[in-house]
């Protein structure tokens, strides 16, 4: 890989938490949100861990089981104490999580949940994208915020050799990844790079 500390650098930016996709079971709403706070229920030295949601439309709280049946000793204390304490930075992990998403059979949108932060000192050939949250985003979606220029001109680019990606244009990352392109675009400060309509303020979305 290309020495990153001469890599321009763009981030994905975390902005907000995914939505949970669930059909409501009191009303007819499919939405919900992390209600910030973890059950942990203790049966002897078994434990039940449950992130709780709440509907968007009826407020119902609906609990996503995180563990079934574990020994205590089986979690980390500090883990335990996080649970126990309700720890923000527990309750954003698992909210984001896909495999707790496809564990409890949930889908997870990610719509305005992130921007595109592009920071360059100067013109780069390299460019290294870092994501600060797993949000799935076409790469072509990307380029198109990150350079100011069109999905064809993206792909034009890509079909003659100016533009080298590790995966298709049309393909969704998650993780960071680095890209070469012959032409770099003009240096310029950071500065966040909304999304198109159909908010005013043009957030980026999933």
């Amino acid at each position: 890989m290309t020495n990153i500390d001469r890599a321009a650098r763009w981030a994905v930016r975390q902005t907000a938490l995914p939505t949970v996709v669930k059909p409501c079971l009191n009303c007819s709403g499919t939405r919900h949100h992390p209600s910030g706070k973890f059950r942990v229920n203790a049966n002897g030295k078994l434990l039940d861990v449950w992130l709780l949601m709440s509907c968007a439309t009826c407020d119902r709280t609906w609990k996503t089981p995180v563990h079934e049946r574990v020994h205590v000793q089986s979690l980390e204390p500090a883990l335990l104490v996080a649970y126990e304490a309700n720890d923000p930075a527990a309750v954003r992990a698992l909210t984001m999580s896909p495999s707790l998403a496809a564990k409890n059979g949930y889908r997870l949108d990610w719509t305005g949940t992130w921007d595109l932060v592009v920071s360059t000192a100067r013109p780069s050939r390299t460019v290294l994208i870092t994501f600060e949250l797993p949000a799935p985003i076409r790469v072509e979606r990307l380029l198109t915020l990150g350079l100011g220029i069109s999905r064809g001109e993206v792909r034009r680019m890509v079909a003659d050799g100016r533009l080298h990606l590790p995966m298709a244009p049309d393909a969704k990352a998650h993780r960071d990844f680095e890209f070469t392109i012959d032409q770099p675009a003009t240096s310029r400060d950071e500065v966040r790079q909304p999304a198109p309509p159909p908010t005013p303020r043009l957030r980026a979305s999933g």
